[in-house]
């Protein structure tokens, strides 16, 4: 009977992860490898001729294959020759490009005839152009012939494993069942005898030829980093969350959650393939045993990682570290069927497989599974009450709070409703009834697929929930701008606050979807072939086909690399030409800010146009582009670039600069800022008046310091006929000359404007540095003038307004 795939797949997918990481390659991940070092060193036919062959071995072994771990290795080795092919394909493209261009070189071939070597020449790049067109044509044909093989294997593997979910043996009830097993279980334990024999007589051999040293050093560095190593560095993460050193908020606890979940699975694990390799180490391992031995250190770091999730979520000792919301009562519960979880498939995976080692009978095999699977169930149910529980007493305490409301005392503070303890509790329900029903009527494999499932889809989500968290925590504090990292970047690049806290919000996000995409892969794992998923990734990578232009994941991410260091390199010029060097020159204000504007976005033009060259963009790409938009800038675009246009006629002429006193329409202030689509004008009342560029261009504007940036101040006032004009004259002089703002040259004077009326009109003019002094040191003048005319009795006269008021008629 064919046995569910979860085990197998999963222990195939930990088994290969964790040994590949570690250093000591399955034979799996060491024959990728070696393909992989073999596909680096050969040419791209030798690829696609080695690509032939391995699908036609899958072909002919594919007719062969009942199991579905025999089609799973078919299905990856049919993905395995479409990317071959496919990369070989992709490694030709440039080489046929070159000959095309070689070939385009030497033009079309002359009525007279050609020279000998040109002709020669000629022939031999068509040769060598027809041959590569035939190799890519045969490589593209060979990759969707394996696209198609590798697609038939899964529709294969899925109809197996429907015909394995869906197959009915003995319930658990039947006594039919028990019969049967009690017949066999003489033979069954004779054939787990016979293994016991083979294991212990291999052990025995090899201690009597190599003695019991590796042995025992690998049982006490087992036991020295299960116990006293993972206490030791469980403690240790403790104490330094709980320290000042720890960055505050929730990332301490998410920290130290992961560090616990870090510690557990790896100690444990660690341990089981040191205690197995010290056995290897000295042949003491049955050859019927080594699929058992790699199995008993994947059931290790899987049972290892259970349990050290539940200890970094639950925390029953320590409430205010926990990251979820559930009472102690929960917790400690939780913790218990999570350790009931861990230990049941830690013994579900080596006793399935050692039961697979010892060949016992099918009868022994339904019975084993029948038991397991109910075991799940039980303990599936236990996690439910418990779930259920928490729920009721949430429920009274929201109703005692009700009524502590209603009558007149403070109400206590909620916590929120866990929208998860829902989830969780209806998917367990469902899996729950399905896997029962599916027991009690014989589908066995259905059962403990459901109920592994269950249990697994569990872990994956919890799993990766908590890394989520910790992913968003570490990139929002990495890159927050109090943090040590934030300081130093914030610094030396000059970015602002707001610009760090979004590239932490950006960081956070591509981790969380990584994350997302990875528990994706590990709740499919037991279903089918993953190896597919990562093939389109790779596929993916190596390039995608837009509008006859491969576009590579490779050459976006050195673009936007090449774009990032473009800026970054124009915002150092740019800070060094206003910091250092504009400030050495004898140039002005507004043309430093001219000449800093206008390297801005040159800057920014040639870090686009580089990071479009690294994406493989010709200019002459740039080119049909500009003229498809220019239709569109046309229409639609006609102000934006009317502004933009005129703002590098304000940087080039510059008929306004940073600093000018300017006056539009009835509006006057002073530039502050010129960009290339519009002019920032403060004006009286410390506002900001932001005017189009193009209203710069197209209307007339007073400049009140272009040409001359002096400030004139007149001063107009009548005196009677009679007053001492020559003393008036000369008591003006000494008021312009004492005040500190009037400038000396031009020197001020004084003119009588007219006489009329038995009055003299005084108009007098004075100058001081800058038009925008003309208001409050008129205004001085003016109170030192009132003073001293009153000191000297000269009389300040102002024409007569005369009213003519007619009285109202009088009723006869």
């Amino acid at each position: 009977m064919l046995k569910p795939c979860f085990s197998q797949s999963l222990r195939a997918v930990l088994l290969a992860i964790v040994l590949t990481g570690i250093g000591l390659p399955t034979a799996a991940a060491k024959a990728s490898q070696d393909a992989i070092s073999a596909g680096a060193t050969t040419t791209p036919q030798a690829r696609i001729e080695q690509a032939s062959r391995a699908l036609d071995a899958v072909k002919r072994a594919v007719d062969d294959a009942d199991a579905p771990e025999t089609l799973k290795t078919l299905g990856e080795q049919a993905s395995q020759a479409q990317r071959d092919a496919e990369v070989g394909v992709q490694a030709l493209q440039p080489e046929l490009t070159q000959l095309d261009a070689r070939i385009t070189q030497l033009g079309p071939v002359p009525e007279g005839g050609e020279d000998g070597d040109i002709a020669r020449q000629r022939k031999a790049l068509d040769q060598q152009r027809s041959q590569l067109n035939s190799d890519i044509a045969r490589g593209k044909l060979l990759a969707e012939d394996a696209r198609q093989a590798s697609e038939s294997i899964e529709k294969m593997r899925a109809q197996q494993f429907g015909e394995q979910l869906g197959r009915k043996v003995g319930s658990p009830l039947s006594p039919g069942l028990w019969r049967q097993f009690s017949e066999h279980l003489p033979d069954d334990l004779g054939r787990f005898n016979a293994l016991y024999r083979q294991a212990s007589g291999g052990l025995l051999e090899a201690t009597a030829k190599h003695g019991w040293t590796a042995p025992i050093v690998g049982v006490v560095l087992a036991l020295l980093m299960v116990f006293p190593l993972r206490i030791w560095l469980r403690h240790l993460g403790r104490r330094y969350a709980a320290s000042e050193r720890a960055p505050a908020g929730r990332l301490r606890r998410t920290g130290l959650a992961v560090w616990l979940l870090l510690v557990g699975t790896l100690l444990p694990g660690l341990a089981a393939l040191v205690l197995v390799g010290s056995l290897r180490s000295i042949s003491a391992i049955a050859p019927r045993l080594e699929a058992v031995a790699d199995v008993f250190v994947a059931a290790t770091f899987v049972g290892a990682f259970i349990a050290a999730l539940a200890a970094s979520l639950l925390v029953p000792s320590r409430p205010s570290w926990r990251l979820f919301d559930i009472d102690d009562l929960a917790a400690t519960r939780l913790r218990r069927f999570a350790w009931g979880a861990a230990w049941l498939t830690w013994f579900t995976m080596l006793v399935r497989d050692v039961n697979r080692a010892a060949r016992t009978s099918q009868v022994s095999t339904i019975t084993l599974d029948g038991l397991v699977a109910l075991t799940y169930v039980a303990l599936i149910i236990g996690m439910l009450v418990t779930l259920a529980a928490l729920h009721r007493r949430r429920a009274a305490a929201a109703a005692e709070a009700e009524q502590q409301e209603g009558e007149g005392r403070a109400r206590p503070v909620k916590a929120p409703r866990s929208g998860w303890l829902v989830v969780a509790r209806l998917g367990g329900h469902l899996a729950v009834l399905a896997a029962l029903v599916a027991t009690l009527l014989g589908y066995l494999n259905f059962a403990m697929f459901a109920a592994q499932q269950m249990v697994w889809v569990t872990v994956v989500v919890l799993a990766t929930s908590l890394l989520m968290k910790f992913a968003d925590d570490f990139a929002l504090w990495l890159l927050a701008p109090d943090s040590a990292f934030g300081r130093t970047l914030r610094l030396s690049t000059g970015l602002p606050d707001a610009r760090l806290e979004q590239g932490g919000v950006l960081l956070s996000a591509t981790l969380r979807i990584l994350l997302v995409v990875l528990g994706i892969t590990a709740v499919v794992a037991p279903y089918g072939n993953v190896s597919i998923l990562y093939g389109g990734l790779e596929t993916l990578a190596s390039g995608v086909d837009i509008g006859g232009k491969l576009l590579r994941p490779s050459a976006v991410f050195w673009s936007i690399v090449v774009l990032v260091c473009g800026l970054a390199v124009m915002r150092v010029v740019q800070r060094w030409l206003e910091d250092t060097y504009l400030p050495k020159t004898e140039l002005d204000t507004g043309a430093r800010n001219s000449i800093s504007t206008v390297a801005h976005y040159l800057g920014i033009v040639l870090a686009v146009l580089w990071a479009l060259a690294t994406l493989g963009v010709g200019f002459e790409k740039l080119a049909l582009l500009a003229s498809a938009l220019s239709v569109g800038i046309g229409f639609g675009l006609q102000a934006i670039t009317q502004n933009f246009v005129s703002g590098l006629i304000l940087l080039a002429e510059r008929p306004v600069k940073i600093g000018d006193w300017v006056k539009i329409g009835d509006q006057e202030g002073d530039i502050r800022r010129i960009s290339v689509r519009s002019t920032e004008i403060q004006v009286g009342d410390r506002s900001t008046l932001i005017v189009p560029n193009s209203e710069l261009i197209t209307k007339t504007i007073r400049n009140m310091t272009m040409a001359n940036a002096l400030g004139r101040i007149q001063v107009q006032f009548s005196v009677p006929l009679g007053t001492d004009v020559g003393k008036l004259r000369q008591l003006l002089l000494d008021i312009y000359q004492a005040n500190t703002t009037v400038l000396d040259e031009p020197a001020p004077s004084v003119f009588i404007d007219s006489i009329s009326g038995g009055q003299v009109a005084i108009n007098s003019f004075a100058y001081v540095p800058s038009s925008r002094s003309v208001y409050g040191t008129r205004s001085e003048l003016l109170f030192e003038l009132l003073q001293q005319a009153a000191a000297n009795d000269i009389a300040l006269v102002t024409p007569t307004d005369i009213h003519l008021v007619r009285d109202p008629p009088t009723s006869p």
